[in-house]
């Protein structure tokens, strides 16, 4: 079957041009021109492969239409491009720790979309096995989609959740930033490698006593410990 791909942009014209390319490339498309019709699609089923999703709608915020989506039991994990002619750091920041898995700044080419639509349905369906496991004080259940960590669990985004499964099924060896990078946000993700330190911060921060499992190599990355102790 052809993988869906939900469309939440008012400028009408620009849908269109979305859909006629995306249909050509072999997808189904279904389009909101506002953000509450653009939750109420997502939500129903079946739910859409991935969300094209604009920042500036005329009723809800873009970031909080990624917040709901992420934070749904039903929806986190659809992947979701945010597509906005605000290109400022911060914004693609705010972005990703909300759970964004690409952000394309307008004006862009249409071919570099659809490359990115492919590669961040392609990285979904690539990735490794499902993870369930006891580390020390850290569970993690992949396929559910939580960690714990002293029986108490910890919400994580998703970006945050592929962060964390990339380090821990290599544990034991050195991820370079941008490894990360490519592994985590996708080669096409227009970041530094500034944002991946930022993220390891509030990864270890929200893991409490267990981010000391996440080791710094100065000058290199970081790596997930071997064993606990």
């Amino acid at each position: 079957m052809p993988s869906t791909v939900l469309i939440i942009e008012d400028e009408k014209d620009l849908v269109s041009t979305l859909e006629y390319n995306l249909q050509k490339e072999g997808f189904d498309t279904r389009a909101a021109y506002n953000g509450e019709d653009g939750l109420e699609y997502a939500r129903q089923l079946p739910h859409p492969d991935l969300v094209l999703l604009d920042l500036m709608l005329p009723d809800l915020s873009g970031l909080d239409i990624c917040r709901e989506l992420k934070s749904g039991d039903t929806t986190k994990s659809i992947p979701v491009i945010m597509v906005t002619a605000r290109g400022d750091e911060v914004d693609r920041v705010v972005g990703f720790e909300l759970g964004a898995d690409d952000y394309v700044v307008k004006p862009f080419s249409v071919r570099e979309l659809m490359l990115r639509v492919r590669a961040v349905l392609k990285r979904g369906q690539q990735e490794g096995g499902p993870i369930q496991a006891s580390f020390g004080i850290l569970k993690i259940d992949s396929p559910g989609h939580h960690v714990w960590v002293n029986e108490d669990e910890v919400r994580l985004t998703a970006l945050e959740f592929r962060l964390i499964e990339a380090l821990f099924s290599r544990r034991g060896r050195v991820q370079t930033r941008e490894t990360l990078l490519m592994d985590v946000w996708g080669i096409e993700a227009d970041v530094t490698t500034r944002t991946v330190d930022t993220h390891i911060k509030r990864l270890r921060e929200k893991l409490g006593e267990a981010g000391m499992y996440i080791e710094t190599i100065r000058g290199v990355g970081y790596r997930f410990r071997q064993e606990p102790e």
